[in-house]
């Protein structure tokens, strides 16, 4: 079966969050339990990978009760991500259930593929973008089909926890440099300021 990389730049940083949308389950600190794709199998690889983009906090996720992260592609980066390689049909199932639906049916990525985006339709994770490519397979990810609509907001600390595990598995950062990261991204604050993110990234535990 033909294969991509998956390029996450949020939550989905964090392997065990992402296992999530092949294996099912509700993640700790969000509310939605996922039905996983029809093929669970693990990645086969997954890899650091940073982005051209901006990412930026905003929306009110229903799933996590506050902003989550998506990905401008028109603006300055960097963005730090975290590429799985997954199956095209593993692909598909984790794209439907980002965008709230029953995952099943395979994902036609001729369009992306030549033009590098492709609007799927009006809702907030509908446009495929190609981002890079990896050892000769194609990167891709989700997100927003026009950033400069949606409302920037700051994340709960479940998800920015969720989030900065992710970067701690993928990153070899120290604490301060991923603090300066979350710092930069637009919607951020104002509930979140230098020391309060200083005190999540020192003990990103499950809250």
């Amino acid at each position: 079966m033909a294969q991509v990389w998956y390029a996450s730049y949020g939550s989905n940083l964090s392997r065990d969050r992402f296992l999530h949308y092949l294996d099912g389950g509700r993640p700790h600190g969000a509310s939605r339990t996922y039905p996983g794709a029809r093929d669970s199998s693990q990645p086969e690889d997954d890899r650091a990978l940073t982005l051209p983009g901006e990412m930026f906090f905003a929306w009110t996720s229903p799933t996590w009760g506050g902003a989550i992260a998506f990905y401008d592609a028109d603006q300055p980066g960097p963005t730090l991500a975290r590429a799985y390689l997954v199956s095209e049909q593993q692909f598909a199932d984790v794209a439907a259930q980002e965008r709230r639906e029953l995952p099943g049916e395979d994902l036609d990525l001729t369009h992306v593929l030549t033009h590098s985006r492709h609007h799927l339709g009006p809702g907030h994770y509908e446009a495929l973008h190609l981002v890079a490519e990896l050892e000769g397979l194609p990167v891709l990810t989700f997100t927003t089909p026009d950033p400069t609509v949606l409302q920037r907001n700051s994340p709960t600390p479940a998800y920015l926890a969720t989030l900065v595990t992710g970067l701690r598995e993928t990153y070899d950062l120290p604490d301060d440099e991923i603090a300066d990261y979350l710092l930069g991204r637009p919607g951020i604050g104002p509930e979140w300021d230098r020391a309060s993110i200083v005190d999540l990234v020192s003990d990103p535990a499950p809250r």
